[in-house]
């Protein structure tokens, strides 16, 4: 972690230890959050800075500058999908360097003046499963190494990296922790995909899932945290949904500090359905908004600027 300082601060505290002293062999303010008081006698003193004079850890940017998600007017564009593998969406295609030319070539069109077009990988981490698997869990995550692959490639490429979680039978909490290694990276952030949050007797592809806005408070509140002692910018938090069931009791979803929390409307079909979906399940008030595309799945596709007059505004788009 890199530590900075001022000129300024620097100066009140060499200026605040020489006030201080009282012999000829006083000693600098060490770099350690204390001053150092120095008697006639030589006996040394250590004693504590004002709070408002320690250091703070800085906060590293985001690409493209700042510690907001949708600052410097951002438009977040992202690919979907999982490492090596095209059948659950588009990131998985190619490797990730020839993804980010795709990806960018798809986002440039939703740039309006002024704006600034951000990539995003939204690539599934842990797979829900219509099996047990070995902890009757029915999800399984992919290799870490799979996963590191895109943390890199996110750097190298200046986009952000969002880990989706299909966590089957277990509690999204359970899961995402797994994967804090990954979250405590300052360009990565967090996708909850309720379609596949099963109950004790459900089974992942038979029925679509749910979770109830206490659960996503308790992952939110274990995030934010996350962000603040790691001292991380804001990180986003998608929540998927295509139907109303899906997030019981949104309206008691929390705002958390340090996260930008986006509700993104789910689910493929006709330019009349999906907008009637996303009109239905939309809370503007509460939630950045986001919208998904599907390439294969969605009849006569929107275009980029037909989601550019979506109101109310969308702010986050992916495909799939």
């Amino acid at each position: 972690m890199r530590y900075g300082a001022t000129v300024g601060l620097a100066l009140l505290l060499a200026a605040g230890a020489g006030a201080l002293a009282t012999g000829p062999a006083a000693a600098p303010a060490p770099a350690t959050g204390r001053a150092t008081l120095v008697r006639a006698d030589t006996t040394t003193v250590a004693a504590p800075l004002p709070a408002a004079l320690v250091l703070a850890p800085e906060v590293p940017e985001l690409p493209g500058g700042g510690t907001k998600v949708f600052g410097h007017r951002r438009f977040l564009v992202a690919y979907y999908g999982t490492a090596g593998t095209g059948a659950l969406g588009v990131l998985g295609e190619t490797a990730p360097d020839a993804m980010q030319r795709r990806l960018w070539r798809a986002a440039q069109p939703f740039k309006l003046p002024g704006e600034r077009v951000q990539p995003v990988y939204e690539l599934i981490v842990t797979v829900a499963d219509p099996i047990p698997g070995p902890h009757g869990a029915f999800n399984h995550d992919i290799a870490r190494e799979r996963v590191q692959e895109y943390v890199d490639a996110a750097h190298r490429n200046k986009a952000l990296l969002v880990l989706d979680i299909q966590p089957g039978r277990t509690d999204f909490l359970t899961v995402v922790k797994r994967w804090r290694w990954a979250l405590e990276d300052p360009w990565v952030g967090l996708a909850l995909d309720p379609e596949w949050r099963m109950g004790p007797r459900q089974v992942p592809g038979r029925v679509i899932g749910s979770v109830t806005a206490a659960e996503v408070n308790r992952v939110s509140d274990w995030l934010s945290g996350l962000v603040e002692r790691r001292h991380l910018p804001e990180k986003p938090l998608l929540l998927h949904q295509f139907r109303t069931t899906m997030i019981r009791g949104i309206e008691h979803v929390a705002d958390r500090p340090g996260l930008a929390e986006v509700q993104h409307a789910d689910g493929f079909g006709t330019q009349a359905q999906k907008l009637a979906t996303y009109h239905t399940i939309a809370r503007p008030e509460q939630f950045a908004m986001g919208f998904k595309l599907f390439y294969d799945e969605d009849v006569h596709r929107f275009t980029p600027a037909q989601v550019r007059r979506i109101r109310p505004a969308v702010r986050f788009v992916s495909y799939q």
